[in-house]
C-alpha cells in the first residue's frame, strides 16, 4: 500500500545575537518548515534568512506563532481571551507572510504552550482556527492528530494536516506527555526511528504507559533545537525512503 508523509521541523528560532539550531543543515532532510515569528523566538532578520533557506531547499513554509513569551520560549501557558489569541495569531501570520513569495504560506503550526492548550481548550482552538481561516482559507492548519482541536478544525471545513512527533512520548488519549514528566522526550535514535516508521506504516503508536493506540497522521515533527536533530532527521528520512515511504510537502499530501 502506498505511503507518504511530510516531515516538518521548527526552525528560525534564533534571536538577535543568540543562535539556536542548525537550520541550513536540517532543512536538507525535511519537507516543511515552521518558522518562528518573533513571539517566542525569531526576529525580522532571522525570519528573512530562514525563508531564504526554506526556499533554497524547496520546503513548504509555515508560520510558527506563539504566546508573547520570549523569556519562557513560548512554553508557559497564558490565560488570554478569544480576541487576544485571534489577533496575536493574525499578527504573526502577517509578519512571516511579508517575507514570502506572493505573501503566501503553506501552513500554520502554533508553538509550545499555545499548541498544547489548543489540544484541550475549545476556545483557544476556535480562536486559532478562525484567525488562520479568515486570514487565508487556503492555509493548512497543523493540529495534533486525534485531538479536540482536529475535530474543531474539521468541523469548520478548513484544510487540516494531522501531526505526530518523532521524539515525544504520547499519553493514552493521544496527547503529548508534558515536558515536566520524566521520559517525555525520547532521545534514543533507534527508538525514535522505530516509532516513526510504526506511526506511518502501521498508523499506531505506543503510549508512555506501554499501550498501543491507533494514530493517523499526515506530518511528523522533528524538533530542530534538539541535540543531534540534524542527524536524526537524516536517519528518519533515509529509513522512510528505504521502507518505500515517500516524503512530500503537506500541500502535496492533502491534494493527493
Amino acid at each position: 500500500m502506498y505511503k507518504c508523509i511530510d516531515i516538518n521541523s521548527d526552525i528560525g528560532e534564533s534571536f538577535g545575537a543568540y543562535q539556536l539550531g542548525s537550520d541550513d543543515q536540517i532543512s536538507k532532510y525535511i519537507s516543511s518548515a515552521n518558522i518562528a515569528t518573533g513571539f517566542h523566538a525569531g526576529d525580522p532578520n532571522c525570519m528573512k534568512e530562514t525563508v531564504t533557506i526554506a526556499n533554497k531547499n524547496n520546503l513548504g513554509i509555515g508560520a510558527h506563532p506563539s504566546y508573547p513569551d520570549l523569556v519562557g520560549f513560548g512554553r508557559r501557558p497564558m490565560a488570554l481571551p478569544y480576541a487576544d489569541i485571534y489577533n496575536l495569531i493574525t499578527y504573526q501570520i502577517g509578519a512571516l507572510s511579508a517575507f514570502t513569495e506572493n505573501h503566501k504560506l503553506q501552513h500554520v503550526k502554533p508553538h509550545g504552550a499555545l499548541y498544547n492548550s489548543a489540544v484541550q481548550d475549545f476556545l483557544i482552538a476556535e480562536a486559532i482556527v478562525d484567525s488562520i481561516y479568515n486570514y487565508d482559507p487556503n492555509i493548512i492548519h497543523v493540529v495534533l492528530a486525534g485531538s479536540k482541536w482536529e475535530k474543531i478544525a474539521k468541523s469548520r471545513g478548513v484544510l487540516v494536516a494531522r501531526e505526530c512527533y518523532a521524539d515525544r512520548a504520547i499519553n493514552s488519549d493521544g496527547s503529548l506527555v508534558s515536558r515536566n514528566v520524566k521520559n517525555s522526550v525520547i532521545h534514543d535514535p533507534i527508538e525514535v526511528i522505530e516509532r516513526s516508521l510504526k506511526l506511518v506504516i502501521d498508523q499506531k503508536v505506543k503510549t508512555i504507559d506501554g499501550d498501543e493506540i491507533d494514530f493517523q497522521a499526515d506530518t511528523i515533527c522533528v524538533h530542530g533545537d534538539t541535540k543531534g536533530s540534524v542527524e536524526l532527521a537524516k536517519l528518519i528520512r533515509n529509513e522512510m525512503e528505504k521502507n518505500s515511504v515517500e516524503i512530500l510537502k503537506m500541500q502535496q499530501i492533502l491534494s493527493s
